[in-house]
């Protein structure tokens, strides 16, 4: 979570909430983040030194803006020119179908059409999300064209993986029906 702050942050300074509305959106798709999470991390980040926060009074409220400090600019360039992890997709749900065998076998079904139902929606999210980039990119500054078009590469990403698990399962459960399994 705390190279995606900085990312954002290297983009434009923004509050705790417009971090959180961030998360909430389109970094949903590579994060999970909630208020806590994001102030556990910008807490580390600024004792770290990698960003800065500053206050102000808007509308008789206190306002803090976080922003990416030189150190953090210099951390944050190290990290995307770094090579891949390449540790591959991990979801920790897989282990719920690793140890499928040991559940009890008449909901098995039941909770897999649950589960297509549920990456379904995330499916068509994306999907939307992609649909109203593509619309983007003939207004985008050229400077974020790049941004934009890697933006929406993961975002396809996202909904390639989707599709291939609804199909996966589709074929889990119709194998589960005709007792092949």
């Amino acid at each position: 979570m705390d190279k995606i702050i900085l990312a954002m942050l290297f983009l434009r300074s923004r509050t705790l909430y417009e971090l959180k509305v961030k998360f909430s959106g389109d970094l949903g798709l590579l994060y999970s983040g909630s208020t806590g999470s994001i102030q556990a991390a910008l807490k580390k980040l600024l004792a770290a030194g990698l960003i800065c926060c500053s206050e102000t009074v808007e509308n008789g409220r206190l306002k803090k803006i976080y922003e990416i400090t030189d150190t953090g600019r210099e951390e944050f360039r190290k990290w995307i020119n770094s090579p891949f992890d390449g540790g591959g997709n991990r979801n920790p749900e897989l282990a719920k179908l690793y140890f499928m065998g040991l559940s009890d076998r008449e909901g098995r079904a039941g909770r897999i059409r649950s589960h297509i139902a549920d990456v379904s929606v995330y499916h068509a999210s994306l999907q939307a999300v992609y649909e109203d980039g593509q619309k983007l990119l003939e207004s985008v500054p050229p400077e974020y064209a790049d941004l934009l078009r890697f933006q929406l590469l993961t975002t396809r990403h996202g909904i390639d993986l989707a599709a291939f698990e609804m199909q996966w399962l589709q074929q889990l459960l119709d194998d589960m029906e005709n007792e092949r399994i």
